[in-house]
């Protein structure tokens, strides 16, 4: 059978690109990562929160300056290829496809737990997955519109939080200056690690450089533009959460931006905040298979990937191979996937993805250049040091996939060169 790997077609625009990029952050993460955060570090967490966002503007740079350079899909994979070698190509790719897999499985998960029934979390899961997949199937324009559909409706629901939560009366506030550094900088740095995971979105811009118009224009401009706006909503979100909640009570929660209007007089805001949180999910889930679709992509076209992946839809020109095995692996991992075990996993990746990215934007040439190297040095140094403060189970995890990864391609290897 031929498998047809033809090129991806250009319909993205800046507009497009910047809501791909927020529909990514502003999804699931910002109603899951803040309690396990509160967990790791209390009031620390804004801490944490601005470590995050120094290391996100790091990679972010770097992937800007790397995706003016190679506009094609696969993002820091085909980054690491060009300049550091197959060996960091393969890690980074596989890094990215494991950890965004596992999210996706906890993107439908959070989905289910805001909006199925009792005992149908799973099967609702599923069908989310299946639905969401379909949509990409049929083209990068509908996966854009709809992005913007959800983009819009999360921030609304978001903004209803804040509100409700800054103007009610009769609530005490918690004192934010008052036990930050009570879990010291090694809960503060989890606390990052684990938050990065909200901001790692960005990414889904530069894996599918192939389809943007003008990239070497849209993508650096569209990459920081989204990470700035995720900012501004993050702080919002994260001082509200700390102002109404405390520390220990955010921790806690399961549904913390729910409970942030439960006890004021905007308790009817209680089901809006849950559908936005399934909203939200739905945005991230989107945008995942997307992005995880290019990298396998690219990956199986330099043949670190079954071939088979490399298919691109003759006439949707999406990589519907790829994309059909993703929704049938996450369709099997939302039966044992834990959210929050989801979230470290997922970080530990993407860091090491990024690491790699920042490592390779440090190689340009002058020409090629739009930020100064001590940014690439920041940025790798900061990827590691949170890849060291995350729970240990996810470093282990992680630490195991990558040797079965490096192991797999090794055998690879060596039978393409017995055969020859």
């Amino acid at each position: 059978m031929t498998i047809r790997s033809g090129p991806l077609a250009r319909r993205l625009g800046l507009g497009d690109a910047v809501v791909i990029g927020l529909g990514s952050m502003i999804g699931a993460g910002i109603f899951a990562a803040f309690a396990p955060a509160a967990a790791a570090a209390g009031a620390g967490l804004l801490i944490g929160l601005a470590i995050a966002a120094v290391v996100a503007y790091c990679n972010a740079s770097s992937s800007a300056q790397l995706a003016a350079q190679y506009p094609t899909s696969g993002g820091t994979y085909v980054y690491g290829r060009e300049r550091l070698g197959e060996w960091a190509a393969f890690l980074a790719g596989w890094a990215f496809v494991i950890g965004k897999t596992a999210s996706c499985a906890a993107m439908a998960l959070t989905f289910a737990a805001y909006a199925a029934p009792a005992g149908w979390e799973k099967p609702v899961a599923v069908a989310a997955i299946l639905a969401l997949a379909a949509v990409n199937y049929f083209g990068v324009s509908r996966t854009a519109g709809l992005t913007r559909i959800i983009v819009v409706f999360v921030l609304a629901v978001l903004a209803l939080v804040v509100i409700a939560g800054l103007t009610a009366t009769g609530t005490p506030r918690a004192d934010l200056g008052l036990g930050m550094f009570d879990h010291g900088w090694y809960g503060i740095l989890q606390a990052a690690g684990l938050l990065f995971f909200a901001f790692a979105g960005y990414a889904r811009i530069a894996t599918m450089g192939e389809e943007v118009k003008d990239p070497a224009r849209t993508i650096p401009r569209a990459i920081l533009g989204a990470l700035a706006l995720a900012l501004v909503v993050y702080i919002l979100v994260a001082v509200t959460l700390l102002l109404v909640l405390g520390p220990e009570r955010l921790a806690a929660s399961t549904a913390p931006l729910a409970d942030v209007v439960a006890p004021t007089d905007w308790t009817w805001a209680a089901p809006v905040v849950r559908i936005g949180a399934a909203a939200a999910a739905l945005g991230a889930l989107l945008a995942l298979i997307a992005g995880i679709g290019r990298t396998s992509l690219a990956m199986a076209r330099n043949r670190d990937l079954p071939a088979w992946l490399a298919a691109v839809h003759p006439v949707h020109k999406v990589p519907h191979h790829a994309e059909i095995a993703l929704a049938v692996v996450v369709s099997l991992l939302v039966v044992t996937v834990d959210l929050r075990a989801a979230i470290g996993f997922s970080s530990f990746g993407v860091l090491l993805y990024y690491f790699v990215a920042n490592v390779a934007a440090f190689t340009q040439d002058r020409q090629h250049r739009r930020y100064p190297k001590p940014v690439q040095v920041l940025g790798a140094l900061g990827c590691i040091v949170l890849v060291a403060t995350l729970p240990l189970v996810s470093i282990g995890v992680g630490i195991c996939v990558l040797v079965v990864g490096a192991v797999g391609r090794l055998v690879v290897l060596r039978r393409r060169r017995a055969r020859v």
